[in-house]
């Protein structure tokens, strides 16, 4: 019953898998369930299996020495982690934390699987390929906010995406959690959020926010 339940889940959200590869993944992978605001992957640990997300989000960043969070990117349904992909095949230890953003369903990928996935199943090495490449963008466009950007202009940017992937406009998002995300403090988060709202950019809550961006 348990391999067939995640059968259904690889067919769900991952159907452009090719059959043979979906009854593998079936036979290999592990399931797991992370409540929200749990840590999935500590920088420093050995990653000793990859995962494939199939309900949720997932937050990725660095952390720094002084304890404070780099925002890279999120990983939603359909999505893998192509950092934990790298460290896995490299065996080397994680230089990311990700943690729960909500109540997350994986399936886990052992990672003395991941070379025989590679050579023998053309869907899962396109699918790597394409996970490459969707995190690197994904990143550049990080970097190009910190570098070229100013902190409104990058706030701007980070809730625009925000609502983008998930398909929202009302985010429950604490002044807090965008200045870890964004690298600053609560205190210029608010000051900047305040401007947009009164410019007409977003309605604020308690512990949310409801973005009008370009529509404003």
């Amino acid at each position: 019953r348990a391999m067939n339940s995640i059968s259904h889940q690889i067919q769900l959200t991952f159907p452009q898998f090719e059959p043979a590869l979906k009854e593998k993944l079936a036979e290999i992978c592990t399931y797991r369930e992370f409540k929200a605001g749990e840590s999935m992957m500590q920088t420093g640990q050995y990653v000793k299996s990859t995962m494939l997300i199939l309900e949720g989000r997932v937050k990725l960043y660095r952390q720094g020495e002084d304890g404070g969070e780099f925002f890279m990117y999120y990983l939603q349904p359909g999505n893998a982690c192509a950092l934990s992909i790298i460290c896995a095949t490299r065996q080397k230890k994680s230089e990311v934390m990700a943690k729960a953003v909500e109540n997350t369903k994986v399936l886990l990928v052992p990672i003395d699987q991941l070379d025989e996935l590679m050579h023998s199943y053309k869907s899962w090495y396109h699918f790597v390929l394409e996970t490459y490449r969707n995190r690197f963008e994904e990143v550049l466009e990080v970097v190009d906010q910190v570098i070229f950007k100013g902190l409104d202009e990058r706030l701007f940017f980070y809730l625009n995406n925000q609502c983008e992937k998930l398909g929202t406009s009302d985010l429950k998002l604490t002044h807090q959690e965008i200045a870890s995300d964004l690298g600053s403090s609560r205190e210029v988060i608010s000051r900047l959020l305040k401007k947009m709202e009164q410019k007409g950019f977003v309605h604020l809550h308690r512990n949310s926010l409801t973005w009008v961006g370009m529509n404003a």
